[in-house]
């Protein structure tokens, strides 16, 4: 039995895992799946890492193809995925409507939960809108960086503070359980980012990394990644 290497973005775990039976079924092979911010998985494919698969960003894998990491007619897109606010699952949702409500909210939150700010796509954002609302320097001491969404969102769930706040892709917040989805950013602050599924070139088992670029990115698939929070 084959073991398949996918280095992906933090915001297409669940995804990811949930197919994994459908690999296996079709394949045989098994999936070890390495998820992280999309700085520190590019970094991980570039220091030789085994992949069979990566899940990045589209403007990420287009650099790699450019590169020669990936192969160019295999990247497809799995779909859209928006930064979002969340809360600890039974807490009341705050305002986060517009401009004033967001800026509030921010303002209010005990703690500001969130995935790298230099090496990820939604922690970057995070601290561009902290910017923009002029609030970045009021609340830096309450910021709580980990390394990537996923961490950041199971942290927040087992916190036991009242009025945490967390800020990173939909897809991070629809996975973890104990935390629950606010709403996408003001349509103002609003960045959706497109992840693409590509093949390494070092792939080992091309064919099975195939197959799951298939599943990941088919009809089958397309109520699934709808639900886990893609604009498929």
């Amino acid at each position: 039995m084959s073991e398949l290497h996918v280095l992906s973005a933090g915001a297409a775990k669940g995804l990811v895992e949930a197919l994994a039976p459908a690999l296996l079924a079709a394949t045989g092979a098994t999936l070890r799946g390495e998820f992280g911010a999309v700085g520190a998985i590019r970094e991980r494919l570039l220091s030789g890492a085994p992949c069979d698969a990566i899940i990045l960003t589209a403007a990420m894998l287009d650099a790699l193809t450019q590169e020669g990491r990936v192969v160019a007619d295999s990247v497809a897109p799995l779909g859209r995925v928006h930064t979002g606010i969340a809360v600890r699952a039974g807490e009341a949702l705050p305002d986060i409507a517009d401009r004033a409500g967001l800026r509030g909210t921010l303002l209010a939150a005990t703690g500001l939960y969130l995935p790298h700010p230099e090496r990820s796509t939604a922690g970057a954002h995070c601290m561009k809108v902290l910017r923009q609302l002029d609030i970045d320097t009021v609340i830096a001491s309450r910021l709580r960086a980990f390394p990537n969404g996923a961490i950041a969102m199971r942290e927040l769930a087992q916190s036991c503070e009242y009025g945490l706040v967390g800020c990173t892709q939909v897809t991070e917040i629809r996975y973890t359980e104990g935390v629950m989805l606010v709403g996408p950013l003001p349509l103002e602050f609003d960045l959706a980012t497109t992840y693409s599924v590509a093949l390494a070139t070092s792939a080992r088992f091309p064919d099975a990394a195939r197959t799951l670029a298939d599943l990941l990115t088919g009809e089958n698939s397309l109520e699934l990644r709808r639900k886990g929070g893609f604009d498929a």
